[in-house]
């Protein structure tokens, strides 16, 4: 006998949610997350979880609020007799700092792994982690699903003559190869050298695209510049097409001027974190759910199933 299955959510998620619980077929649980003048957070659950699994959607993007509140909701739920808590954190933050790059920096993401495990989260499932070997911080179980369950669909319904695969950095070529054998199609590399934290220095371009009709994939886009950056030189190097598929849409900064002054066909991204109202206005940018590959996630750790059928890039296609 399962124990009952309830998903809250938290303030920055409450888009994606309110689509998982629909899809899951269930309300949304009542929380109040109050906010104090002085900017402390304080949710309260408004319904018993005593002995249940819970659930607890929240992505940790800017501001660190976002971190705290997921923290306390989970610190809540365990002090609340929850027999399960269940972090699902569609985008996970504080990724990018995964290891010492330079001296005298912290590790951010192994911090944030310590803070949810002290807190009393039992699993974490999240998606694309910039750094996959994230999964190793943990001394509990994580899920981590993969974007190419809703971008390989994406992709096969554009019917591109001739399609190949850019990996925006040598980092994502794994990813890229991927998705790229999945299709039978060819790849190539934008090596990119950064002078600082979002400002490249310089790209070149690793492979032949002349009449290719890319498609870059990569798990964040912040400021943007980097894929404007690459998809000019793609297409100053013959390409016929470029567009972007991306899984988490930061985009801070700068990120309306690049994306909307640049050569992209379109930017695909997920609805792991909600686009600001801003950026809905850009013609060129397309939003995919993934609140079905979450549903489907939940519904299989309240079920001790395996969530495996969720990973279809590994699956070749019949040609």
């Amino acid at each position: 006998m399962h124990s009952t299955a309830k998903i809250f959510s938290g303030t920055s998620s409450q888009e994606l949610a309110a689509q998982i619980c629909e899809r899951y077929g269930c309300l949304p649980g009542k929380i109040n997350i109050q906010k104090f003048s002085d900017g402390e957070i304080q949710p309260v659950f408004m319904e018993s979880i005593r002995g249940d699994m819970v659930f607890l959607i929240q992505s940790t993007h800017a501001p660190s609020d976002n971190l705290m509140e997921l923290l306390l909701m989970i610190d809540a739920a365990r002090r609340a007799s929850a027999a399960k808590i269940v972090a699902v954190m569609p985008y996970y933050g504080y990724a990018r700092q995964d290891r010492k790059d330079k001296p005298r920096v912290a590790i951010g993401s192994k911090l944030v792994a310590n803070m949810l495990t002290a807190a009393g989260a039992d699993r974490v499932i999240t998606m694309d982690l910039h750094a996959p070997q994230i999964q190793g911080y943990f001394d509990i179980p994580v899920d981590h699903l993969d974007s190419s369950a809703v971008f390989i669909p994406y992709i096969s319904q554009l019917k591109l003559e001739n399609l190949t695969f850019a990996a925006p950095d040598v980092g994502a070529t794994n990813r890229i190869r991927e998705i790229a054998s999945y299709f039978n199609a060819e790849m190539v590399i934008c090596d990119k050298h950064r002078k600082r934290a979002n400002e490249i220095a310089s790209m070149v371009v690793i492979g032949d695209v002349t009449n290719k009709d890319i498609v870059i994939i990569d798990d964040i886009a912040d400021t943007a510049g980097t894929l404007a950056k690459a998809a000019a030189l793609l297409k100053e190097k013959g390409a016929r097409s470029v567009r972007a598929l991306v899984t988490h849409p930061v985009l801070s900064g700068k990120a309306f001027d690049n994306i909307s002054n640049s050569v992209l066909e379109e930017l695909v991204v997920c609805d792991t974190i909600p686009l600001k109202p801003q950026l809905q206005q850009i013609p060129k940018l397309k939003v995919i759910t993934v609140a079905d590959l979450f549903a489907v996630a939940i519904r299989n750790a309240h079920e001790n199933r395996s969530i495996n059928n969720l990973f279809i890039h590994s699956q070749r296609r019949d040609m």
